[in-house]
């Protein structure tokens, strides 16, 4: 409002005196989706773990573990944490490799010792693979993780 006067802008109104102009700047996306691109840009699509879209993948070894798999998202979902699972006929290995490539921080594989023992196995961006980590313990961690927003996913004791 203040920059018609520090330019001295006028106009002629039908009166024929000068008026000065009413100034609105507006500014509905621009502002923002240069903040959202120097965000993206900084953490080069590896979001924090508060601040991912998806969060955890979870990736069921064989078809037979998607109930388990369900049940497992189901927990984190209740927890407020956004997961997706992938249930597709394709090797593990393929299901990994794609959930590193979408840089999803947290991916978990359950496979038939993960569901005897209610554990999971846990797969960070950075490449550390924990196994075997009670769902309790896990649930604890990633819950405080996002809860203070931290940037350094450091889940585990390297």
């Amino acid at each position: 409002m203040s920059l018609p006067e520090r330019f001295d802008l006028t106009y002629v109104g039908r009166d024929n005196e000068k008026h000065r102009p009413i100034m609105l700047h507006r500014t509905v996306f621009g502002s923002i989706e240069r903040f959202l691109g120097i965000l993206i840009e900084h953490f080069e699509g590896k979001f924090p773990l508060w601040l991912a879209p998806v969060q955890a993948a979870i990736l069921p070894i064989n078809d037979d573990l998607t109930p388990f798999a369900e049940e497992v998202a189901n927990t984190l979902r209740d927890a407020g944490l956004r997961v997706e699972v992938d249930d597709r006929t394709e090797s593990l290995n393929r299901k990994v490799r794609e959930a590193q490539l979408a840089k999803t921080p947290l991916i978990l594989t359950c496979g038939a010792k993960e569901q005897d023992a209610g554990t999971v196995s846990v797969r960070t961006l950075d490449g550390t693979v924990r196994y075997g980590i009670p769902m309790e313990q896990f649930m604890q961690k990633v819950t405080a993780h996002v809860a203070e927003r931290r940037l350094a996913l450091d889940l585990f004791d390297k």
